[in-house]
């Protein structure tokens, strides 16, 4: 497996809080992630910056390469989401599918509608929006 290096020119000190063990661990949980959300490779590589589909199919087999921090934050807020579904939901299947179904408080979308306009700023969107809800208890 090729060395993965994570590249952060001009990145704020925190974006360099991700060891390579993390950012691996991240890209196989991200995998199964989509997954279970039954995504498209076209999907995910949307939800990932727009890595070309070919990049992320080569994740899928295991082939890891370089790391910049968009896309580490990405991951990360990715993770998160799924951590808030998991404390939200008891059945992790009802979580996985709470991603697809429209929801009025996105204005009858669904959250992965949203994340899908493709900015950083829609996965934190719907970030927020989970950790705001697991709050409420």
């Amino acid at each position: 497996m090729p060395e993965l290096h994570l590249v952060s020119p001009a990145a704020p000190a925190a974006a360099s809080d991700f060891s390579t063990d993390e950012i691996r661990a991240m890209q196989r949980a991200t995998i199964a992630l989509f997954a279970r959300w039954g995504l498209s490779d076209e999907q995910a590589s949307r939800l990932l910056g727009d890595i070309s589909v070919r990049t992320y199919q080569r994740w899928k087999t295991g082939t890891f390469g370089r790391v910049g921090v968009d896309l580490a934050e990405r991951m990360s807020n990715l993770m998160g989401i799924h951590k808030a579904l998991r404390l939200l939901f008891r059945e992790a299947e009802r979580g996985y599918g709470w991603i697809s179904r429209p929801n009025a408080d996105f204005d009858g979308r669904s959250a992965l509608d949203v994340m899908l306009q493709g900015r950083i700023t829609d996965l934190m969107r719907v970030r927020r929006y989970l950790d705001a809800r697991r709050g409420q208890w």
